[in-house]
């Protein structure tokens, strides 16, 4: 009789989407999944990573919008650029033609070698995921949305930004509202309160996305 050999378990690997409007602290809690063994991978930081001087992108945008919108150590200056772009549809999707596809093709690099790694949760920061018709929503296998009220967030923005009241309030009206963006979350983390209270929301959704592996 041949001896029996149980079938391999294959590594089941979750990928999460991790969103929330400017001020609301995703970034805060995705240092909270990582400290229980998640992989963050930032979106804002591979965007800034493909852009980096002479680097296929760095060199188109050079090419489409000028040398002027470089600082003075030859960096893309993200607020410049922004600026061109902001009210300019056709500007800005010249931009997104460049950068999107570089941004996806690294997350995707990312991704494939952390699954190789034997990464069990790889969790993907990004701002616009609920916006955005794109190809990360095909990718995640769920959602957190993080929150907080107004008031904490006009205070982290004047806080941490410089900004005044007003230019708070003016970034953040200029955003989807909360209450719609919370509407697309499976899980949502309200992190207007204590990092202890924020901790224990965290906690209790690894508990969950961990469970069903």
């Amino acid at each position: 009789m041949k001896p029996y050999y149980p079938p391999l378990k294959i590594p089941v690997v979750k990928i999460i989407g991790l969103t929330g409007n400017i001020a609301s602290g995703k970034t805060t809690v995705g240092e909270m999944f990582e400290k229980l063994g998640a992989k963050v991978i930032d979106a804002d930081r591979v965007a800034r990573s493909v852009v980096e001087p002479q680097k296929p992108a760095w060199k188109e945008i050079v090419d489409t919008f000028g040398s002027g919108v470089l600082n003075s150590e030859g960096t893309v200056d993200r607020e410049k650029l922004g600026n061109i772009v902001f009210n300019n549809e056709d500007k800005r999707a010249l931009l997104n033609e460049i950068t999107h596809p570089r941004i996806a093709q690294e997350i995707t690099e990312l991704i494939e070698s952390e699954r190789k790694g034997g990464t069990r949760i790889i969790i993907i920061e990004a701002a616009l995921i609920v916006e955005k018709d794109g190809w990360l929503k095909e990718v995640i296998d769920g959602l957190i949305v993080v929150t907080a009220d107004e008031e904490s967030r006009i205070e982290r923005l004047m806080s941490r930004n410089g900004y005044s009241k007003d230019e708070a309030l003016a970034r953040i009206n200029a955003q989807m509202q909360s209450a719609e963006k919370e509407k697309h979350g499976d899980f949502i983390i309200d992190n207007s309160g204590s990092p202890e209270a924020t901790e224990s929301q965290v906690i209790c959704i690894w508990e969950k996305i961990a469970g069903v592996m």
